[in-house]
């Protein structure tokens, strides 16, 4: 399909786009250096209405697309993917499990807050032995009286230790059997509740990952998301819409690294010319500028069906898989254009090089957006 962006998307694109080169850009380098999440600037970002994108207005959110959220999560993660992720991680995960399948009253008492900023959110699923394979988790919950009582360690969370609400995926059944897990709303400072190790991460060093840990942690029944043991199905579908963040987060940190290495390959002089001249520096730029293109169409197309209301499992997973994909090779010949400046932290494009790797782990690693996009293939060939 050919995706024309209104006046209204291009508004939001630029919005965005100068909130990160005046808000993001000059402290990038800082921030990753020290490892700093930057915690107030979520709020700011939540008085644009960033933090909130696909919630509707009467819960305080701003009532966009994914057209749009591809939109904002691309341009900031042209300046910083770790800022991107973090964005990205509370509007899909954590608010956007509530949104699609909280109840009138959890909805009411915790989108406004996410919407705004004023409450980052998190989102618990893997754990320390189950990555890809989530059905064998280890954390439990067992009801007891009007209580949920929850014990187990999730990893590899993104606001482990900062979000002041997390939804999290516990055992309620058998382990490995998909409607064995319930999906639960737990609030910071709940007895039982803490933040776990920070982990020293290669990139994406300015968005906080860490443990959160549960030790007969009491929760409310109320907090209990949709049915009892339908949490897995719930989580599938988030993802489902998480995949289309995060391959905008891969376009915008591609597209970040393509930008710097053009800018440099035309006035970096080797043999009296500027070395964008010479062939072999030419055709990598063809190719990234080529390969870039072929992204955004990919990743536009899945926000595109997402809005139109169509299942996304297949054209997402091809879009995350790609566009991560993408940024490492990106990443990986920007550095090789600044050649030995490209190796040092005092140009921007060994951050996009540390910074793309994730993509392709995060939220499903490419291996597993291959075997989804092959069963989804099958089902095809096979229907028809």
């Amino acid at each position: 399909m050919h995706l024309d962006l209104n006046e209204w998307q291009l508004q939001i694109a630029e919005t965005f786009r100068d909130f990160s080169r005046t808000h993001i850009q000059p402290y990038v380098s800082e921030w990753d250096e020290t490892q700093h999440f930057p915690r107030e600037l979520f709020r700011e970002i939540g008085k644009l209405g960033g933090m909130g994108v696909l919630v509707p207005e009467a819960y305080g959110g701003s009532g966009l697309g994914y057209v749009e959220y591809a939109l904002i999560i691309r341009e900031i993660s042209r300046v910083c993917g770790a800022i991107g992720l973090s964005v990205a991680a509370h509007n899909s995960l954590c608010t956007g499990h509530i949104l699609q399948f909280g109840n009138e009253a959890q909805k009411r008492k915790y989108l406004p807050k996410l919407a705004s900023g004023e409450w980052l959110g998190a989102w618990g699923l893997t754990e320390p032995q189950t990555g890809s394979d989530a059905l064998q988790m280890r954390t439990t919950a067992q009801l007891d009286g009007d209580h949920w009582v929850l014990n187990g360690t999730k990893s590899w969370i993104t606001h482990g230790r900062s979000a002041d609400v997390a939804v999290v995926m516990a055992r309620t059944g058998e382990v490995g059997n998909s409607h064995g897990v319930s999906a639960f709303i737990v609030e910071r400072g709940t007895p039982g509740f803490e933040g776990g190790k920070k982990e020293n991460k290669l990139g994406m060093r300015a968005s906080e990952t860490a443990e959160m840990i549960f030790t007969e942690c009491r929760i409310p029944k109320e907090n209990l998301i949709g049915e009892a043991n339908e949490g897995f199905i719930q989580a599938l579908q988030v993802l489902d819409g998480g995949r289309i963040s995060i391959a905008a987060l891969s376009l915008g940190i591609a597209e970040g690294a393509y930008q710097a290495a053009r800018d440099y390959a035309l006035v970096r002089q080797q043999f009296n010319q500027p070395i964008a001249h010479f062939q072999g520096i030419a055709f990598k730029l063809a190719d990234m500028a080529t390969q870039l293109q072929a992204a955004e169409l990919l990743v536009m197309e899945a926000a595109a069906r997402k809005d139109a209301g169509e299942k996304v499992t297949r054209i997402a997973s091809m879009a995350k898989y790609y566009a991560s994909e993408l940024a490492v090779r990106v990443a990986t010949d920007a550095v090789q254009i600044f050649g030995a400046y490209g190796y040092t932290h005092d140009y921007p494009v060994e951050k996009y090089y540390r910074d793309a790797k994730l993509c392709t782990i995060g939220e499903g690693t490419s291996e597993i957006q291959k075997i989804v996009i092959a069963r989804e293939e099958l089902k095809t060939v096979i229907s028809t």
